[in-house]
């Protein structure tokens, strides 16, 4: 018997015809791919912004309410209603803690959410202020100019101190 090839036309054929599919698929296969991952991305921002969305709409209802607002503006401008006398008392740690006090209200017990409050948003201005000021005034590395040694003469225009 003669020796058979191993493979035959037709098999070379058939393994050609399933390489060329193969490449000519895989770019589009790998696009669909990669374009559901984006449309599932998309749909998780959107989600996301939706919640966000809602999450405003309630911060929105919240702020209608006077006694919210009254709140809010306790809590972080360190406001006081007329007859209330507001104090920050100084924790030994070096914290501020935020206690307001007042005639109208019970003076018995503590404070449930005690919340330690950072220094007024005035304050944060005012220190900012303060420092752009030292730093005006502080010239950066400029030597000073030798003083005479002798006693000042009516006539001396040198800048110092009389």
């Amino acid at each position: 018997m003669a020796a058979r090839p191993r493979f035959t036309s037709r098999a070379t054929v058939l393994v050609l015809v399933l390489c060329s599919l193969v490449a000519i698929l895989a770019y589009p296969t790998r696009q669909f791919i990669s374009q559901r991952a984006e449309i599932s991305a998309q749909r998780a921002k959107a989600d996301h912004a939706r919640q966000q969305v809602e999450q405003l709409r309630r911060d929105k209802a919240r702020w209608q309410d006077p006694e919210y607002v009254k709140a809010q503006a306790r809590a972080r401008l360190h406001f006081a209603v007329p007859g209330e006398t507001p104090y920050i008392a100084v924790d030994p740690a070096g914290q501020a803690t935020d206690r307001p006090s007042s005639a109208a209200t019970p003076s018995g017990g503590t404070a449930a959410g005690a919340v330690k409050a950072a220094k007024p948003w005035y304050t944060g201005i005012w220190d900012s202020v303060d420092a752009a000021d030292t730093a005006a005034a502080a010239p950066a590395a400029v030597p000073a100019a030798p003083r005479p040694t002798t006693s000042p003469s009516a006539g001396d225009t040198s800048p110092h101190d009389h």
